[in-house]
């Protein structure tokens, strides 16, 4: 049996397509969820969504997934949510793995190309004694919405396979997190899971991955592979904007650069960098609340420093507009926040 390879990038802060959240913001108003608070946590427009072609920055469709999560954070939604994701919502990238010839085929192009997803959580595919194990990684995933995601993303892959291989079913499903309910996952995934394991992991017989897959067409899916490399080779080229700028940012105190002085060390005019940034399905004040956000994490987390030691660390000139903003990106007040992830930290492993 043919190794499975890594998957192409190993972090979720790729560029991606609107798709995921259009389908999510859709997703909230059918179950009479406030589905305009999702885009009211970013700077994207309902006129970008409708766009196929525009790309937008992981951080963006981060911020919509906490905005549903905050609506509705339960298991049962974050199932639900990903038996949502269709082959067909990947674009060409799904076509490409609709015509592949076998299962096998398919997934080895889904890690070739998993930039084109919309995932969080990385996947990585291994033998597992006389099975076929997917194993789901959200170590990299903030820790508010590291079980959100992880369901979200494993029962969207498991819908996937389903669709491009209708009589697949898994041998055993196990979670790292303890389970509130377990109809929800029979519902998912056809199997009741094992939960406090040492890994997210989905195992089925590999004699699935040899079967030919209805709709498998060479030709087709030799087009369809061609465009998924034209197509991840142009967003690779253009993801890197929003990442030099969060890079600057941090490197000037994250608050205080100014867009101009940016620009000039990208060497690009001003007007030229709003464009670009606005091109990724971002801008400038985002980047900044992105890094602001990202530092605040990052220095509560130490425990050391008080909220108001944060706040001036980051340039407020008091704590309560710290708390606002804070509140504003994560759903919950600093304090709450350092005690939530703390905690996390400091769970025993298996939980």
């Amino acid at each position: 049996m043919a190794e499975f390879a890594a998957p192409a990038v190993g972090d979720w802060d790729f560029p991606r397509g609107t798709a995921s959240i259009e389908l999510m913001t859709r997703f909230a108003a059918d179950r009479g969820l406030a589905a305009g608070r999702l885009l009211a946590a970013t700077s994207l427009s309902a006129d970008l969504l409708a766009d196929p072609a525009a790309q937008v920055d992981a951080r963006q469709e981060l911020a919509v997934v906490r905005a549903l999560a905050a609506l509705d954070g339960s298991d049962a939604t974050a199932l639900e949510l990903g038996r949502r994701y269709r082959v067909t919502t990947f674009g060409i990238f799904g076509f490409a793995c609709i015509s592949s010839p076998t299962l096998r085929d398919a997934m080895l192009l889904a890690l070739r190309y998993f930039d084109l997803s919309f995932a969080f959580c990385i996947p990585n595919v291994v033998a597992d004694g006389d099975r076929i194990a997917i194993e789901l990684d959200n170590s990299r995933v903030p820790a508010d919405v590291a079980r959100f995601l992880v369901l979200r993303d494993l029962s969207a892959i498991f819908a996937v396979m389903r669709d491009l291989l209708p009589e697949i079913a898994l041998d055993d499903l196990s979670f790292r997190h303890e389970a509130s309910t377990v109809d929800a996952y029979r519902t998912a995934f056809g199997v009741e899971p094992r939960f406090g394991a040492d890994a997210c992991r989905a195992t089925l017989d590999p004699a699935f991955l040899t079967l030919p897959l209805p709709q498998a067409n060479e030709q087709t899916v030799a087009l369809c592979a061609a465009q998924c490399e034209a197509l991840v080779a142009r967003r690779r080229q253009r993801s890197g904007i929003s990442q030099q700028v969060r890079e600057r940012l941090v490197r000037l105190g994250g608050v205080d650069a100014g867009m101009d002085e940016i620009a000039r060390q990208l060497t690009l005019s001003t007007r030229t960098l709003r464009r670009r940034l606005a091109e990724a399905g971002t801008n400038y004040r985002a980047l900044v609340d992105e890094v602001r956000q990202a530092l605040a994490e990052e220095l509560l987390d130490t425990g050391v420093l008080s909220v108001e030691d944060v706040a001036y660390r980051l340039g407020y000139a008091e704590a309560s507009s710290f708390i606002y903003a804070f509140k504003r990106w994560t759903g919950m007040t600093p304090a709450a926040f350092a005690r939530r992830f703390r905690a996390a930290r400091q769970a025993p492993p298996g939980r």
